[in-house]
């Protein structure tokens, strides 16, 4: 399955932004009643804003000409009512859509972080981690930006316009169409450059995104970097990247800004036109100077609401195009979905391959027709050439990906219809490549293990005692408490396979597969790991995948796995000359 992002957002229609707002609106539901609350605040802000300009030119026309001061004091002072309840009602809408924008940010981030812990491992496979954090951290925080800081102004400034619209028309309606007619240009304008603006911005978060990844991977390799005096491969790498999100940005920002020019423009047209209009209607007696001043005031309040519109407006583009980064992640579903089926085989081995085929791009296999049958406490041991398909047998055994076509069995149960936590215990899998969490040897033994969750040291103790794996914890300095750090040194890649041991074996699995579990750690440690392997359970099974056949040299059966079969060595000697022979052939 097609989990490439990039990919997606080529091929996949672009959603359309009314579109994209209503699915993001469903999202934040239950924001519904604060919502309509900052609304109601914004349109009254607006209302009263609104009347303003009404009663100036009344009280010009009315009082100011006949030099009724008491009229003045007292539409004065309740312009000056007005104005505080707007005041009031401003502060309160942005105060409440400030904590909406940041529990959406909330929503939204716990969101796109509970789909990755749904999606398969061929999804990170196909995605840089870096562009994956972009969208969590940078995308989502565009999204929050525009609803807490720009959606009430966007909503306020459409009211206004709208008010203003309504009463210059009113007013009068030859002036007042001659005020609002630059608008036609600038509405044609803004339709023609929003899907413009939007794809710049579009391209430019993919940029951030992928300037991310490159310094991720570059810090995460930073060794190898230093150790093959590789900097200037490091700098032009990133040079690229940066490079790429200048031009991007560059871009972005033209577009961001073409509005605001324009707008500014056809505003200046517009209160010419009124102004020399509005002279000829005063010469001929058809309107007073308040109520030129009144229009002059209510062009003003419809044409200022649409330049900070320039700018709302590249921001909802931004925002949208964000969204629409976030919504092929929240989209996407696993394709490890589990079966229904409770159709369970009587006598069948502990686990087996039935005519499996599996490939990671499609029409492109990694394992042919593979049918293999594993019994309950016997020792397999994979070999064969690297690249020959052993941690791919390995990582459909522990369910990591399914077969493209055939069945695996376990328990006589398709493995496919098992609850991933029962899965998880009844398979353990120590990867080549260890990960560890940040935190102690204590917390990355228990990482994912119920059972011992509440365990104190002296019972954890006791507890990796009888599993014979306290000769492991000994070879840590401080035990249980010794502090781990994922990225750094603080413990040797060896001690990190020694820990990720303990915590497969704590699990008492019915499958331990050990993928080049040895690799990293000296002979004396590996006869302890030999000798506690020895001493599991009868019943546990063990799949090893090793390099070095001495590892495997007591395993009960041995698979020679190359070119996508896997068959049957018999001897030790046997499988050493099929290595030598795969060797040659690849």
């Amino acid at each position: 399955m097609n989990y490439n992002l990039n990919s997606l957002s080529g091929k996949q229609q672009k959603t359309s932004t009314l579109a994209g707002l209503k699915k993001l609106l469903q999202l934040i539901e239950h924001e519904r009643k604060n919502l309509l609350i900052a609304l109601g605040a914004i349109l009254t802000n607006a209302t009263l804003n609104l009347l303003g300009p009404f009663i100036i030119g009344y009280t010009i026309d009315k009082y100011v000409s006949h030099k009724d001061f008491n009229g003045v004091l007292f539409y004065g002072g309740i312009l000056l009512c007005m104005y505080l309840v707007a005041l009031v009602t401003s502060y309160f809408q942005t105060k409440l859509m400030g904590s909406v924008g940041q529990r959406m940010l909330y929503t939204l981030r716990n969101a796109i972080f509970n789909k990755l812990q749904q999606l398969p491992v061929d999804f990170f496979n196909q995605n840089k981690a870096g562009d994956l954090i972009s969208r969590v951290n940078n995308d989502t925080d565009k999204l929050n930006q525009f609803f807490s800081q720009s959606l009430m102004q966007f909503i306020g400034n459409i009211a206004t316009m709208v008010g203003a619209g309504v009463f210059l028309l009113v007013i009068n309606i030859k002036l007042g169409a001659a005020a609002l007619s630059p608008g036609i240009f600038i509405v044609i304008f803004t339709l023609i450059t929003s899907a413009w603006v939007k794809r710049k911005n579009a391209v430019n978060l993919k940029s951030v995104g992928g300037m991310s990844a490159e310094i991720q991977e570059s810090l995460n390799n930073f060794r190898v970097i230093i150790a093959f005096n590789r900097r200037d491969y490091f700098r032009k790498r990133f040079d690229e990247a940066n490079q790429d999100n200048y031009r991007t940005a560059i871009g972005a920002g033209l577009a961001n800004n073409v509005l605001l020019p324009v707008y500014s423009f056809f505003s200046s047209m517009a209160q010419l036109m009124v102004l020399a209009f509005g002279i000829y209607l005063i010469s001929i007696g058809d309107l007073g100077i308040g109520g030129l001043i009144a229009y002059l005031s209510y062009a003003t309040l419809f044409y200022n609401p649409l330049r900070q519109l320039a700018t709302l407006w590249a921001n909802f583009q931004l925002a949208m195009a964000g969204w629409d980064r976030i919504s092929q992640i929240l989209s996407l579903e696993t394709n490890l979905v589990k079966l229904d089926s409770t159709v369970i085989e009587p006598s069948a081995p502990l686990l087996e391959f039935r005519n499996v085929h599996f490939g990671y791009v499609e029409g492109h296999e990694i394992l042919h027709n593979i049918s293999v049958k594993l019994e309950k406490g016997k020792t397999y041991a994979l070999v064969g050439p690297t690249g020959g398909g052993k941690t791919t047998t390995a990582s459909l055994i522990a369910r990591l990906y399914d077969p493209t076509a055939g069945t695996i069995l376990l328990n006589g149960k398709d493995l496919r219809s098992y609850d991933p936590v029962d899965k998880t215990n009844k398979i353990g899998f120590i990867l080549q490549e260890p990960f560890l969490f940040t935190g102690t040897v204590k917390e990355n033994i228990l990482y994912g293990n119920a059972l011992y969750r509440d365990y104190t040291n002296d019972q954890l103790e006791k507890v990796i005692t009888d599993a014979n794996l306290e000769s492991l914890l000994a070879l840590f300095e401080q035990g249980l408490e010794t502090k781990v750090v994922s990225s750094g040194d603080s413990v040797s890649l060896g001690q990190k396979q020694l820990i990720a041991f303990m915590r497969a074996v704590l699990r008492n699995p019915d499958i331990l597969i050990l993928d080049e579990a040895t690799a990293n750690i000296d002979t004396i440690t590996e006869k302890l790991l030999e000798d506690i392997l020895n001493k599991l359970p009868e019943t546990t099974t063990r799949v090893i995948i090793a390099h070095r056949l001495n590892t495997i040299r007591n395993a009960d059966e041995i698979f020679f796995v190359n070119s996508g079969e896997v068959t049957r060595a018999g001897s030790l000697d046997d499988a050493m000359n099929m290595l030598l022979q795969g060797k040659r052939v690849s």
